[in-house]
């Protein structure tokens, strides 16, 4: 029997919701990561110890009671890796402990390239709200809760199912979602086709009902599972939206069509034509679990969304700040042509921060094509994680293909004088690298034009 849970990268996003987990558990929890965040703030706030050097006699000396759990973003050179490895610790994967976690527990997830992290909080509000005890590890820090972790209890666990490094496979769900399947996280899986296999596999892990964004190349030969479609008004889909209108605050209401009967009157709480695709995912999975259409569409309607995905920081209709976290080209489009649609006439200005060499290599054309829909673009340079710099592959690779009305090319230490000196109208920051350390100084600034 573990009496401690000690984490190697604790800073991540899925990392800490595991220690979250772990500690409330009644775990000895506690870990390393590289540099200090507002989230490994908020766990040493929450009672888990975290340091920032590389320090082997801070791993607890009781082999047979401590499981360590690392990140394969954490380098084969860690001394404190290198420790565990050498001596007589059990060592495994966030995913395999996600997975052991929600083995024996009916769990709900949700799997894709994009749109899974807002889709599972959406499920685990949707759930919680309503008052089943729920239990939800995200991929992001949900607005309601302040946190990555829903815990109200453990009559249903909810997952954000993660490709990469084919982490989604240590999951098998009673009940999944497939958002979508587009080309990302290459350098794991060469093309395509290995990252349509990847999700086949996963699929095929699903006993009781798959519901696939409709058009997606999943087939019932793949699957036991009952399976079923979802689109946001695509009327083939087994859900979706119908009657769609936007309110006077931009919030779009609409009808969930699915099999059996209609949700009427439902109001997303958060912005965008992509949300409602969510939005019917989320309702599709809480139908097949057996909820009530009133709690699906109380659940919805009282949704903060999850920090960094279309997060509004400021919003006047003079001067409005989102931060939002698309990293992938088709993301951005949909992040971007969804603020066309909000706020039509006004000159929206985007900072980007592409996020590794790798997929800055693989989709800088991508990049590039969503990124001119903007009026104005302030590209950074590559964040890099887990990655050593590539020849050949910058910024400049999407930067010379850019045809919008405006583009600059900064370091991020030049980005607050630029827009200090800058107007602007609708300002968003794209990213998924470290560009969220300049939401809160880019607001300041901000408020004080108001």
């Amino acid at each position: 029997m573990y009496k401690a849970i000690y984490f190697l990268g604790i800073g991540g996003i899925g990392m800490s919701a595991l220690a979250r987990y772990c500690k409330k558990k009644g775990y000895a929890t506690g870990g390393y990561d590289r540099t200090p965040s507002p989230l490994t703030a908020e766990l040493e706030a929450e009672g888990i110890e975290v340091h920032y050097e590389d320090r082997p006699d801070l791993v607890p000396d009781d082999e047979e009671g401590t499981l360590v759990v690392y990140t394969p973003a954490v380098p084969e050179t860690l001394e404190e890796l290198r420790k565990v490895r050498s001596r007589g610790y059990r060592l495994v994967k966030r995913a395999q402990l996600l997975g052991e976690l929600c083995a024996g527990h009916k769990t709900l997830a949700v799997a894709g390239t994009h749109g899974k992290t807002t889709t599972s909080t959406l499920v685990g509000h949707i759930i919680a709200n309503a008052g089943i005890g729920c239990t939800a590890f995200l991929g992001g820090i949900s607005k309601n809760y302040g946190s990555n972790l829903i815990a109200t209890g453990e009559k249903v666990m909810v997952a954000e199912a993660d490709e990469y490094d084919r982490s989604f496979h240590q999951l098998h769900p009673a009940i999944a979602a497939i958002t979508s399947m587009d080309a990302d996280h290459l350098d794991i899986y060469g093309d395509l086709e290995h990252v349509h296999e990847a999700f086949r596999v996963f699929a095929s892990q699903v006993s009781d009902t798959l519901i696939v964004k409709y058009g997606l190349p999943i087939s019932q030969e793949v699957t036991s599972a009952k399976l079923l479609s979802y689109a946001c008004d695509d009327t083939r889909a087994d859900f979706h939206a119908e009657n769609l209108k936007l309110d006077a605050l931009g919030h779009f209401v609409f009808d969930i069509v699915y099999p059996g009967g209609v949700l009427r009157n439902v109001r997303s709480g958060v912005l965008g034509r992509f949300n409602v695709e969510n939005c019917v995912a989320a309702a599709a999975i809480c139908l097949s679990y057996g909820m009530d259409g009133d709690a699906i569409r109380n659940g919805i309607g009282t949704f903060q969304g999850a920090r960094r995905r279309l997060d509004v920081q400021i919003n006047t209709p003079s001067l409005t700040y989102i931060d939002d976290y698309a990293h992938h080209p088709q993301e951005l489009g949909s992040s971007i042509r969804a603020l066309r649609e909000i706020f039509p006439g006004r000159k929206i200005s985007g900072i980007f921060q592409p996020h590794l060499y790798t997929r800055t290599r693989d989709f800088a054309e991508g990049f590039a094509e969503a990124l001119s829909i903007l009026d104005e673009v302030i590209l950074l340079d590559i964040y890099p994680a887990r990655e050593e710099p590539i020849p050949g592959v910058s910024s400049e690779l999407i930067y010379s293909r850019l045809t919008c009305a405006e583009k600059v090319l900064l370091h991020k230490d030049e980005l607050l004088a630029h827009l200090e000196s800058s107007s602007v109208d609708v300002l968003v920051s794209f990213g998924a690298g470290d560009i969220d350390r300049f939401v809160t100084p880019v607001t300041k600034m901000l408020e004080k034009r108001l």
